[in-house]
C-alpha cells in the first residue's frame, strides 16, 4: 500500500510537470505567433500607408503587382517550403529569426489591403478573426475527440486553393473567386483546431525527453502553423466582411 502510494506520488508529480510544460510550451507559441502578428500588421501598415513604397511593388491605383510585386507574393510560400526543408538544421533562435522575417515578408506581399479596403474594415475583420480564431483554437486544445485524420483531407485541400487562387489569377473568375474565398474560410477554420490539438499532442509525446533545443523549435514551427491559419482565415473572411475603398 504505501509503495502504491508512492508510485502515485511520483506520477502526480511528474504529470504536474508535463501540465505546467505543456502550459509554458502552449504561451510560447501563442507568444511567438503574436509577435510575428504584430510584425507584420506594422510591415503592411507602413508599405500600404505610403504611396511611394507601395508603388515598388504595385502600380497605386490599380493594384496590379509589377515584377517586384510578384515576387513580394510568392515570397512567403517560398520561404514556408524552406523554413521546412531548414528546421532540422537551424537553432531554436535561428529559427525563430527565421519565423520573424517570413513575417514581415508576409505583410509586404499582403500590404495592398490597406489601398483597397476601409482601415475601420479591416480593423473590424481583424477582430473578428481573433475571436473565431480563439474559440476554434480553444476547442482543438481542449476536446476529447481525436481529430488528427482530418489532417490529410486539409493539407489536399489547402493544396487545392493554391491551385485554383493561382489559376484564378489569370481568368479572373467572380465564380471562382468567391468559392476559392468560402472554401479557404471552412479549411483554415478547421485547421485551426487541428494544428491546436497536434501541437498539444505532439508535446506531450516528447515531453519526456525534455530537450531543451528540439521543444523551443517545436514551440516555433507550431506558432508558424498557427499564424498561417490566422492570416490566412482573416484574408479570406476580408473578402465578405471588408469594405473596399
Amino acid at each position: 500500500m504505501a509503495q502504491f502510494q508512492t508510485e502515485r506520488s511520483i506520477g502526480g508529480v511528474r504529470s504536474a510537470q508535463v501540465d505546467e510544460g505543456l502550459r509554458a510550451h502552449m504561451n510560447k507559441v501563442y507568444g511567438t505567433m503574436s509577435v510575428g502578428l504584430l510584425v507584420t500588421a506594422g510591415v503592411a501598415w507602413a508599405v500600404g500607408s505610403s504611396e511611394a513604397l507601395l508603388s515598388i511593388f504595385r502600380d497605386p491605383i490599380t493594384l496590379q503587382p509589377n515584377i517586384l510585386g510578384w515576387v513580394a507574393m510568392f515570397l512567403p510560400l517560398i520561404m514556408v517550403f524552406a523554413f521546412g526543408a531548414m528546421i532540422n538544421k537551424l537553432t531554436a533562435a535561428g529559427a525563430q529569426l527565421f519565423f520573424y522575417v517570413f513575417a514581415a515578408a508576409m505583410g509586404l506581399s499582403i500590404s495592398w489591403i490597406f489601398v483597397a479596403f476601409t482601415g475601420i474594415s479591416i480593423a473590424q475583420t481583424f477582430l473578428i478573426t481573433a475571436i473565431a480564431f480563439a474559440g476554434l483554437s480553444l476547442w482543438g486544445y481542449t476536446t476529447k475527440k481525436d481529430i488528427s485524420g482530418w489532417g490529410s483531407f486539409l493539407i489536399m485541400g489547402v493544396i487545392g486553393l493554391i491551385v485554383a487562387s493561382i489559376v484564378n489569377i489569370f481568368l479572373q473568375s467572380p465564380a471562382i473567386y468567391f468559392a476559392v474565398s468560402a472554401i479557404g474560410v471552412l479549411i483554415f477554420a478547421a485547421l485551426t483546431a487541428y494544428d491546436t490539438q497536434k501541437i498539444k499532442n505532439v508535446y506531450l509525446q516528447h515531453a519526456h525527453a525534455m530537450d531543451s533545443e528540439w521543444l523551443g523549435k517545436s514551440a516555433i514551427m507550431g506558432a508558424l502553423n498557427l499564424y498561417l491559419d490566422f492570416i490566412n482565415l482573416f484574408m479570406f473572411l476580408l473578402q465578405f466582411l471588408g469594405n473596399r475603398e
